[in-house]
């Protein structure tokens, strides 16, 4: 299988690390055109260095995308994406008696809206094309809720709610919508988090991140944390003209923590 973007414009939401990141730099590699989004213009020149000469290909665009502003900002310079990719999101664990209004309207306009408010903006243009890719990065917090955060969880089923909605919503327009659930995931906040752990073991960070799922998430089978890179491998895939009859679909990346088997 050879999947070839070239010619094709692709917005990646939260894309200066992790699986954003890593999602936009596949894409680059595989010939699209792709605006990395970040919400400093010093957090875009590093994601921009990091691509080398990739960089060539991309964008960068420094805005709030958790925010109507920056969303209408964002139309304003790029008034087309052929690709959408809603990855913009943020978690924090915090228990729910604790958690205030301001802390659940935060992860809805961050983690729900974003991905609505361009969803909304740019389906048009791909409706009109009779062809586009809309994915929201989801989490397999969305079926399994985590106790300490009840709020982050809630936000990423409301993802796959809007997915499978929108996707019915486009049918028959060429148009695919789909949600994609990583599971643990080596990202650099995970790194960041269990940094003190692997300075204290002298264990290997990936060592570290095994016992942390076989802890935390004892359901995996891989029994390991997924790279950033074999999430973006599925991101990738259904953004792709290959993937044209999948659409309205929940994709796992959980490594099998998920137990269940549809």
């Amino acid at each position: 299988m050879h999947i070839d973007f070239t010619g094709r414009n692709v917005l990646v939401s939260g894309s200066t690390s992790g699986i954003g990141f890593a999602t936009a730099k596949s894409f680059l590699e595989a010939g699209a055109h792709v605006v990395i989004n970040g919400r400093t213009q010093a957090s875009i020149d590093n994601a921009l260095r990091r691509l080398g000469s990739l960089a060539a290909n991309a964008d960068g665009f420094a805005g709030d995308l958790g925010t109507e502003a920056g969303s209408a900002e964002l139309f304003a310079q790029y008034p087309h994406f052929d690709i959408l990719v809603n990855n913009l999101g943020i978690f924090q664990p915090q228990d729910f008696f604790d958690t205030p209004d301001s802390e659940w309207q935060k992860f809805f306009e961050v983690n729900v809206m974003s991905g609505v408010r361009l969803s909304r903006i740019y389906g048009p243009g791909m409706v009109a094309n009779k062809w586009g890719r809309i994915v929201f990065i989801s989490s397999e917090s969305a079926l399994n809720i985590p106790s300490d955060m009840i709020h982050y969880g809630f936000s990423k089923t409301a993802q796959l709610a809007i997915s499978r909605g929108l996707a019915k919503r486009l049918a028959g327009t060429g148009v695919t919508v789909n949600s994609v659930l990583p599971g643990p995931t080596l990202s650099e906040g995970v790194a960041e988090m269990l940094r003190p752990e692997v300075e204290s073991s002298g264990k290997s960070l990936e060592d570290v991140a095994a016992e942390f799922v076989t802890t935390h998430r004892g359901s995996s089978i891989i029994r390991r944390a997924a790279s950033v890179e074999e999430v973006a491998n599925m991101i990738i895939y259904v953004s792709s003209e290959q993937a044209s009859a999948t659409t309205g679909a929940a994709l796992r990346v959980d490594g099998g923590v998920i137990d269940s088997i549809v």
